[in-house]
């Protein structure tokens, strides 16, 4: 994925409540699907069902389809929760298919990581010595490629690949 996002139409951000509206990107060869909303709970699964649906074509079998939901819904419903806290702002997402796989951009301008990077999977704790919750990040670190994760310009920066989905645009 290039440094900078494609350039895009303008697209609006949601209220609350309301649909994620996106754009594909007419520019790029292999076209993206683009998402801007409010960081809360309804505007992400709004976009999150949106966001599948576009990427129906490209995903090959059921499995592949829950991997993809889990690891978006993991990711996002983290920046409502962590980076933004009871104070909604927005989130960019951008789905690109690829031959690679899905490669995934999200941008966020909320609290960024409290270690300057994503929580790494601890491999030293097993079983009951595990804490409740903080299995989002363990689970993402699994079922993604090549993270990537900067802070600049007061944004949160994310990039990630899913690999074996079928590559093409959004139709």
């Amino acid at each position: 994925m290039p440094s900078d996002p494609p350039t895009q139409r303008p697209v609006l951000l949601t209220r609350p409540g309301a649909e994620a509206r996106g754009t594909i990107d007419t520019e790029a060869p292999s076209r993206v699907l683009h998402r801007r909303f409010r960081g809360e709970a309804l505007a992400v699964r709004a976009a999150l069902r949106e966001s599948l649906a576009a990427l129906a074509p490209h995903l090959p079998s059921a499995e592949l389809r829950g991997t993809v939901e889990i690891v978006l819904a993991e990711v996002l419903n983290n920046i409502v929760e962590h980076a933004y806290g009871n104070t909604p702002g927005p989130v960019e997402l951008q789905l690109r298919p690829g031959p690679r796989g899905l490669e995934v951009f999200v941008a966020d301008e909320g609290r960024p990581f409290p270690q300057g990077h994503p929580p790494r999977p601890d491999t030293r704790t097993t079983g009951d010595a595990l804490p409740e919750g903080g299995f989002g990040w363990p689970l993402i670190h699994s079922l993604t490629r090549d993270i990537a994760y900067r802070r600049h310009a007061g944004r949160n920066e994310l990039r990630f690949r899913l690999s074996a989905i079928q590559s093409g645009a959004f139709d």
